[in-house]
C-alpha cells in the first residue's frame, strides 16, 4: 500500500536507525493532524505509544502513500 522514496530509504532511515516504517504508516493512515505544504506535499503528525507518546511528523509527496521523510517533532502542539 505504502511506497518510499529513496531519499527516505537511504538517507533518513541511515540518519534515525529508531523510525520503524510501522510508525509512519500508522500516522499517515490514521490521519488525524494533516497539513499541505505548499510544494504540494502533505504532512501529518500522530503519536507514537511505543516511543514516549512522542509526534511524529511524516511527510508524503503528493500522492499521499509514498513517505519521504519522517521525525520526531518537538515543536508540535496539539489542536483541539
Amino acid at each position: 500500500m505504502f511506497k518510499y522514496t529513496n531519499y527516505f530509504e537511504k538517507d533518513v532511515l541511515a540518519k534515525r536507525p529508531y523510525l520503524k516504517k510501522e510508525w509512519c504508516e500508522r500516522v499517515v493512515s490514521f490521519r488525524r493532524y494533516i497539513e499541505e505544504q505548499p510544494d504540494g506535499r502533505f504532512r501529518f503528525w500522530g503519536q507514537v505509544p511505543e516511543y514516549g507518546n512522542k509526534y511524529l511528523r511524516v511527510v508524503t509527496l503528493p500522492d499521499q502513500k509514498t513517505i519521504h521523510n519522517a521525525f520526531f517533532d518537538r515543536d508540535f502542539k496539539e489542536v483541539n
